[in-house]
């Protein structure tokens, strides 16, 4: 994973309305909610049940899906492991660019690996966020198998498939796991809802910084 820019002529810029600004006009704090888990686990389904009811309570949100960011921003990436890290750090990237305009950001990616996960939130900032380990296992997302991927990979058309013939590394201590085998969409939403209210991002902050 790149630590930093190939130039060392190169300076952030920082502009004169900050985080905790936009974060008092929307009435919230930006975080970012990374949904991490097999395919077929409920994921993407989950991230967009939750952006939906957000929504509808007046909540600046996005979903980041994995393969809507393999059409444009990945789409040189494959599935080796080198190129499954590269697609996370920049994922994490522009995650950690959207939690700063004070959204809500749901992520949905596979992430098999731990170390690339554990680099997000650092990149992202550990105070803002969440690992949720959406969890379901290989049998149960092989039957639902809702985009035929395990059938072509049992077939030998998809090599280096997570749960098939690619390790999945699950979260040693996930800020939430939700079991979608047993509850239903609604139930675990809501659970990930409540974590996010009692996490205080669900509010403005207490002292935005003001000018000096």
């Amino acid at each position: 994973m790149s630590t930093g820019p190939k130039s060392a002529n190169i300076v952030r810029s920082q502009g004169r309305v900050t985080r905790e600004h936009r974060e008092e006009l929307l009435g919230q704090r930006g975080c970012v909610a990374w949904f991490t888990g097999l395919s077929g686990s409920g994921k993407s389904t989950l991230a967009h049940a939750l952006e939906r009811s957000l929504h509808d309570e007046g909540r600046l949100v996005y979903v980041l899906d994995g393969d809507n960011l393999r059409y444009g921003l990945c789409s040189d990436l494959g599935f080796s492991a080198e190129d499954r890290t590269e697609n996370i750090r920049r994922a994490g990237e522009v995650a950690a660019l959207l939690a700063d305009t004070g959204a809500i950001v749901l992520c949905s990616f596979i992430s098999p690996y731990r170390s690339d996960r554990d680099g997000v939130r650092k990149t992202v900032g550990d105070g803002r966020f969440l690992e949720i380990h959406v969890d379901a296992s290989v049998a149960v997302c092989e039957q639902r198998d809702p985009k035929g991927l395990y059938k072509k990979a049992r077939q030998g058309h998809i090599p280096n498939f997570t749960g098939i013939d690619a390790p999945y590394e699950a979260p040693a201590s996930p800020e939430l796991r939700v079991d979608t085998s047993t509850l239903a969409i609604v139930d675990a939403a809501y659970q990930i809802r409540q974590t996010l209210a009692s996490r205080g991002f669900l509010a403005a902050p207490a002292h935005p910084e003001t000018e000096s």
